[in-house]
């Protein structure tokens, strides 16, 4: 997040938004300039990618299926806003962090022992060291003693749309990112690696709730997609996996999806339609 920071105050907050004699490295400055622009780049993520999805992947026949709530769009869009802020809060801590230099993320590749190799690698390790922090967590959510206060109101969502992604009490929010930001300073790190995989990982959110099923055949059982958390958010107790269905299946809560199967959504509609 030093990276987007130092952009920030080199071509707007040093010129144009703070005294002159308030140095960039002064300790709440950067909590300051952290909390607006996480925030704005939480608020651009979900509102760019999540209309594109919206208008251009959601299949809007969904919207006429029972369980789709009524102004169902415009109160996922008024949750995620009132969430967004004190999500925040806790990430801009752990983004302070980084800024001072505690995590262990490196600026040039010449700084990884293993060069370019080193970068795909971390790549990787990010995505199964946070998919199983999130299957843990996320199903630890659904325990009786979180589920209602903090998890439950993501779940009114029975049949999501994309504005869905975001739509979570903060705690719950926070929770599910917490791999993302712990993983950093547990592994080195290419910090503009990181940046990427941190828009990528808002983006997949969203892509699991646009209600577009289709996988290519050979990974239906592997990549963890819209289907299988349609089915997450129809049938509670299944596929809490983010990207990969590889936890659902050692914990024992792997649900082929009912899409899958001709018994999804759009069957249950295309069977009303039929009567």
């Amino acid at each position: 997040m030093d990276l987007v920071l130092e952009a920030a105050d080199q071509h707007l907050l040093t010129p144009y938004v703070y005294p002159a004699g308030w140095p960039e490295g002064e300790p709440c400055r950067q909590l300051l300039s952290l909390f607006v622009i996480t925030n704005l780049g939480a608020l651009a993520l979900y509102l760019l990618f999540g209309t594109l999805s919206y208008y251009f992947i959601f299949d809007h026949e969904l919207k006429k299926h029972p369980q789709f709530l009524e102004n169902q769009v415009r109160r996922e869009i008024c949750y995620a806003l009132r969430s967004l802020p004190w999500i925040s809060v806790p990430t801009v801590a752990l983004f302070f962090a980084e800024v001072r230099g505690y995590s262990k993320l490196y600026d040039n590749i010449e700084d990884s022992p293993y060069g370019w190799s080193g970068v795909f690698l971390s790549m990787l390790s990010f995505l199964f060291f946070t998919d199983m922090g999130i299957y843990w967590i996320h199903r630890g959510l659904h325990h009786k003693l979180f589920y209602k206060r903090f998890h439950k109101p993501h779940h009114l969502w029975k049949i999501a749309t994309p504005f869905a992604s975001h739509a979570f009490h903060p705690v719950d929010g926070f929770m599910q990112s917490l791999p993302y930001h712990v993983y950093p300073f547990l592994f080195p790190l290419h910090k503009v690696t990181y940046l990427g995989l941190y828009i990528f990982v808002n983006v997949w959110t969203i892509s699991i709730h646009d209600g577009d099923y289709r996988v290519p055949r050979f990974l239906r059982h592997v990549i963890n997609g819209s289907a299988h958390h349609t089915d997450h958010h129809l049938y509670f107790d299944y596929n809490y996996g983010q990207y990969f269905t590889l936890w659902d299946k050692i914990g024992g809560s792997y649900k082929s999806p009912t899409s899958f199967e001709g018994k999804g959504p759009h069957d249950y509609l295309r069977k009303l339609r039929e009567k």
